[in-house]
């Protein structure tokens, strides 16, 4: 069918169906480097670079005129309980292959605009229809439907023209900038996280796995591999990164429904969202079995990475952060 045919066109993770677990706790991997992530303060670490990243955004969406377009790019950008995930993913694959962190913030802020951009065309009432995002009310329930497509559409070439313009040409040579811009173009793109909005709206119950991918790991794979062409990594690490991000990517979402449906009230006036849940669809007991071999699967992947040392850590605590949530950087992602 169509949709097989769309999905066997790019790299995908197909998620398991059916086997049997001994238990309903997710797993770690028993790598030492795996083991050293337990230890590693990843709430220091991630909070540190939310500064860094929160006043490079607040530099980089300055209220001009337009003044209301701006206003509402400002408002999704900067919500104070944003988690800055991608960004942050995205700096630490740069460090990883000893990159320095001030030539990835453009590409990680950039990161932000077009994922926050999306976001808050996701929110419209046409097409998910969520009222709230990062605990405060959506784009459009505060500046109107025109102005939030106005406010996504204008994030998004924002996000290109800041790597452009920001980006040190002494620590990023042009070809490597131009990956990265093609890389973030094919993931916001028809065949990237559109496609995933799509099938979200149109497709079956059967397409669930898909949209996950693409609306969910796309991000992530973009937010790793975008550090991994900063920091001039090789090919064969490109798309190691590219698996790993995609698993983590599709790793939170999952653990997110299994969250909220655990969290769920009895409140039978609760509104319906239109968007499809793995857990909507097969249950929570089958999402934590997908969650556990996602975990396992991206953690496989860092096994790769081993000759550098504790500088894979940080990607490592990222797998345990999406499925245990230790700790709290915010509401929303």
């Amino acid at each position: 069918m169509a949709f097989s045919t769309v999905i066997s066109s790019s790299p995908h993770l197909y998620l398991p169906k059916r086997r049997s677990i001994s238990q309903r706790t997710i797993r770690c991997s028993s790598s030492s480097l795996s083991s050293a992530s337990t230890k590693f303060d990843l709430r220091a670490y991630w909070t540190t670079l939310i500064a860094e990243i929160n006043q490079k955004l607040d530099e980089a969406i300055a209220v001009q005129y337009p003044q209301q377009i701006y206003e509402a790019m400002r408002y999704s950008v900067l919500a104070k309980s944003a988690k800055r995930a991608p960004p942050v993913m995205c700096v630490a694959a740069c460090e990883l292959f000893g990159g320095n962190r001030l030539a990835a913030f453009p590409a990680a802020c950039a990161l932000e605009m077009v994922h926050a951009a999306s976001l808050i065309h996701d929110d419209l009432p046409c097409m998910d229809d969520d009222p709230s995002r990062r605990g405060q009310p959506s784009n459009h329930t505060i500046f109107g439907v025109d102005m939030a497509i106005l406010a996504g559409d204008a994030l998004f070439p924002l996000g290109f023209r800041h790597i452009v313009s920001h980006t040190p040409p002494d620590l990023v040579p042009e070809p490597r900038l131009l990956r990265v811009i093609a890389e973030i173009a094919r993931t916001v793109g028809s065949t990237g996280m559109a496609a995933g909005q799509f099938l979200d709206l149109e497709g079956g119950l059967n397409s669930v796995e898909f949209v996950l991918e693409k609306k969910f790991g796309e991000m992530g794979e973009c937010s790793a591999v975008c550090g991994g062409l900063v920091a001039g990594a090789a090919d064969d690490e490109i798309h190691r990164l590219r698996r790993y991000g995609r698993a983590v990517g599709v790793l939170y979402q999952v653990v997110d429904d299994i969250l909220e449906v655990k969290m769920k009230t009895e409140d039978k006036d609760e509104k319906k969202k239109k968007g499809k849940s793995y857990v909507g669809v097969y249950g929570v007991e089958k999402a934590m079995e997908v969650a556990e071999d996602l975990r396992a699967r991206a953690k496989r992947e860092l096994d790769g990475f081993e000759k550098y040392g504790e500088r894979v850590v940080p990607l490592y605590s990222f797998v345990d952060y999406a499925a245990d949530r230790g700790f709290s950087v915010g509401d929303q992602v």
